[in-house]
């Protein structure tokens, strides 16, 4: 790096280094541009190397550095097409957003010219050594090691090799080039020798996880390699985008009662209305064949489906009920369970299949859309008590009182594909969207986590008391674990560190499910014993609602996960109840709704259409 040169013009600035490298004195290509750009005059101009001008005596934009302003500018410009734009501002500050050496890295990496990217990533004469120097290299950035990154050039060097079937050439690169870079790193080393055994191009790519020299291999590899690069002179891709989108996930969080789905606008701080938040109770769902009941059926579970537009409830009743959620009406009475009591229920992925688990030790697979029975899993010694479905839709996973299938994967034909084999009860199941993490709970206190995809089991983790109830955040970070002594806790399911607890609900002797929600996710939703729902904000722990939503326990709770202002609750009083905001509630009092949910189904229990959710 040089040091400014003070050439007399007034300044207050002391000399310091100029971190985006060297300027040439002639034409460079601008990034992203295939024109050139001419260094400024500093006669005509009065510019000095860093790009400051004559007599300028601000440091800083509003705070900020600005040459890192001034270089994101660019850089911005030149992804929005603005070239012209672009080079205007380099030329005119004379900044630029990367040194003319990472201008040449980034081409060599991408045309494939894998000698001349070492030589411009080590230094003319250290490509051997794999050291730069003060005189040759690019700058990377604290903690970067240039040997990591020499190998994975390499890798992609030996991987096109194999690919133009240069076999050859590729062993030549393993033992010549890669081997002396990581001789300790032996399965490394093992596995890519396996790929000069692969019979063609497709069983590469496959084994390999790569999509070969005219895929996006090249762009990934140079996205790995910046990341280690030093941002004085190479920016991290879209930069500026990736800012903003910081900010506005920011002032999202930071939301209270964040209800909206659309983006937040760069023109104002984001803040959503209170009035918008769902804090009403819209409508009370219950089954007219059940309105003679002198006792109510007690309602231990609410789902809705991946697409938002139904609602299927199960408990103490043999029966599921399967509702519409846009017209808040029964659809289907779905019978089949021998025994009374139906624990929980899960949804596929298409939100037409349906499992559910039954106290008569079976679980049973059903087509929504017609009410059919298709498959009974049998052969349980205890109740079956949970059930979580894989992403693919194939296959479906249940949990069990019973040790001896405490944990089972079945398919579409009820045949078992796999068993998890550590002898514990199983009292609650989920499954990570990302299908790694696969965490049961059993009746001591103790969580068991699996590793879903290699069938292993991971760790378990002793809790203070014992938990009624599991869920994971949609980005599968986190773990949500309602528990008895009256306290939901957040915990980050890779480092075990708790994030955020919640705390005013009441348990101790029932199932209580609580539930992430909302917009985002920006809520957990939880059910008390005293009849309330809680609400807090995930992120800071603020009770944000606290309702009475049931004259007995609030048993379970479900957000729709396609309305960001409508959720479930159910009860030991038998009743299901729809929760959304001021708004809707008026627009559906103005239908003549009555809260049964039957005043728009027909005899033949058709629905009529509902203005409800215009």
């Amino acid at each position: 790096m040089l040091m400014e040169i003070d050439k007399g013009e007034p300044s207050s600035r002391d000399p310091r280094v100029v971190s985006n490298g060297s300027r040439p004195t002639g034409e460079h290509p601008l990034p992203g541009s295939s024109k050139t750009q001419k260094a400024p005059s500093e006669t005509m101009r009065g510019a000095r190397p860093n790009g400051a001008a004559v007599g300028v005596q601000q440091e800083t934009y509003f705070g900020h550095d600005r040459e890192e302003i001034t270089r994101i500018l660019i850089q911005a410009l030149g992804d929005l097409g603005y070239h012209a734009a672009a080079e205007n501002v380099a030329e005119e500050s004379g900044f630029q957003v990367e040194s003319p050496d990472v201008v040449a890295f980034r081409q060599a990496v991408l045309s494939g010219a894998w000698s001349r990217a070492e030589e411009l990533l080590c230094g003319k004469g250290a490509r051997a050594s794999g050291q730069g120097s003060d005189n040759g290299g690019l700058v990377l950035a604290p903690g970067a090691d240039r040997n990591i990154m020499r190998f994975r050039l390499r890798q992609q060097k030996f991987l096109e090799l194999l690919e133009q079937r240069e076999t050859g050439r590729a062993l030549a690169v393993l033992r010549n080039e890669l081997t002396p870079l990581c001789q300790e790193q032996h399965q490394t080393l093992h596995f890519l020798s396996r790929l000069l055994m692969c019979q063609d191009t497709e069983d590469l790519r496959s084994k390999a996880s790569w999509d070969g020299a005219s895929g996006r291999s090249r762009q990934v590899l140079l996205a790995q390699l910046s990341g280690s690069i030093s941002p004085s002179v190479m920016l991290p891709e879209r930069r500026l985008a990736v800012l903003l989108e910081d900010l506005k996930r920011s002032q999202v969080d930071r939301c209270l009662y964040h209800t909206s789905t659309e983006s937040p606008s760069l023109c104002v701080d984001h803040l959503c209305d209170r009035s918008r938040f769902p804090s009403e109770m819209l409508d009370e769902l219950s089954n007219p064949a059940l309105e003679s009941s002198k006792k109510p059926d007690e309602v231990w579970q609410v789902r809705f489906s991946p697409d938002g537009r139904r609602l299927a409830t199960c408990g103490t009743d043999e029966t599921v009920s399967i509702w519409d959620a846009e017209h808040l009406a029964l659809m289907h009475r779905l019978h089949g369970h021998l025994k009374g009591e139906i624990g929980n229920l899960a949804w596929g992925p298409d939100s037409r299949l349906l499992v559910t688990c039954g106290f008569d030790r079976s679980a049973r697979l059903w087509n929504t859309d017609t009410g059919e029975c298709l498959r009974t899993i049998g052969g349980f010694e205890e109740p079956v008590s949970s059930c979580v479905w894989a992403a693919d839709g194939q296959t479906f996973i249940t949990g069990s009182f019973d040790k001896k299938k405490s944990i089972c994967q079945w398919n579409m034909h009820g045949e078992c594909v796999h068993s998890w084999t550590r002898a514990h009860r199983t009292e609650d199941l989920v499954l990570s969207r990302d299908q790694r993490w696969l965490v049961a709970m059993d009746e001591q206190c103790n969580l068991h986590v699996y590793d879903f995809v290699a069938r292993k089991h991971v760790y378990d983790w002793a809790l203070n008391a014992r938990p009624t109830s599991l869920s994971i955040s949609r980005d599968s970070r986190c773990l949500l674990i309602n528990k008895a002594d009256n306290e939901a806790v957040l915990l980050d399911i890779e480092t075990h560190e708790t994030v955020q607890k919640y705390t005013g609900q009441t348990g101790g002797n029932y199932t209580i499910r609580s539930d992430f929600g909302g917009a985002n996710e920006n809520f957990v939703i939880c059910g008390s014993e005293d009849g309330h729902v809680y609400i807090w904000h995930k992120l800071t722990g603020l009770l944000v609602q606290r309702l009475e939503a049931h004259h007995a326990s609030c048993n379970a709770v479900a957000w729709n996960p396609t309305d960001p202002c409508m959720f479930a609750t159910a009860g030991d009083d038998g009743r299901v109840r729809i929760w959304s905001n001021r708004e809707r509630a008026k627009a559906l009092a103005a239908t003549g709704r009555h809260p049964n949910g039957t005043s728009r189904t027909s005899s033949n229990g058709s629905l009529r259409s509902d203005p409800m959710r215009a």
